[in-house]
């Protein structure tokens, strides 16, 4: 007779993607990585063209206006009005061109970013296939690999796109020895994570307070 199997666990480890071997086995040459996503700037540019919208609407209404021999809005007159007769020093000459600038400003360095700095490209198996991991998703897993380290008592990640700062309780073993570990496995799950770069590591370990 055979012994009964123990039931199997609801959960299992996902796999990892592998830098020398292509999921049947043999060695493969990834292609190089990608750069980040570039965000579509869907809010930005609705503001923006809204109120290109909405300005030039009443523009042209005011135009209009002026061609069927009707009186101009009179915002229009007292806007050209103040403009003229306000010196350049003026402070609301100032301010309002501190805004426009300011506003420009910010349009053309949302033109030039990328953005979506949540999100991690991955390499690239195929040159048609890209994709991203998100911040919290990697960091969920290099915690839960460093909770597997024996003498690990509590993990703390914070994923950055160049850097993951993990901070580390032991609560026995030397801290020599869980640190040892914790390099390695958290070498092989930055590995496994796939992502294009790689973000180096920085583990600090240290015992509970004194309330811990």
């Amino acid at each position: 007779m055979s012994e009964p199997r123990p039931p199997e666990s609801p959960t299992r480890r996902l796999p990892v993607l592998d830098d020398d071997k292509t999921p049947d086995g043999p060695p493969a040459l990834l292609p190089e990585g990608s750069g980040r996503f570039w965000s579509a700037r869907r809010v930005p540019a609705g503001i923006v063209a809204l109120c290109l919208l909405a300005g030039a609407a009443v523009f042209l209404y005011d135009i209009a206006a002026v061609r069927a021999h009707r009186p101009a809005m009179h915002w229009r007159g007292a806007l050209a009005r103040q403009l003229a007769e306000r010196p350049l020093d003026n402070t609301w000459v100032l301010a309002g061109a501190g805004v426009t600038a300011a506003l420009g400003l910010w349009l053309i360095v949302l033109a030039l970013t990328p953005g979506l700095r949540d999100l991690l490209p991955m390499r690239r198996p195929h040159p048609d296939v890209r994709a991203g991991l998100r911040r919290e998703a990697a960091a969920q897993v290099l915690r839960d690999r460093a909770m597997e380290v024996s003498g690990v008592r509590a993990v703390r990640v914070r994923m950055r796109r160049k850097r993951a700062d993990i901070r580390v309780v032991s609560h026995f073993r030397g801290l020599d020895e869980v640190r040892a570990d914790l390099d390695a496995v958290l070498t092989e799950a930055v590995r496994g994570l796939g992502l294009s770069r790689p973000p180096a590591l920085s583990v600090h370990v240290r015992r509970p307070g004194p309330k811990g």
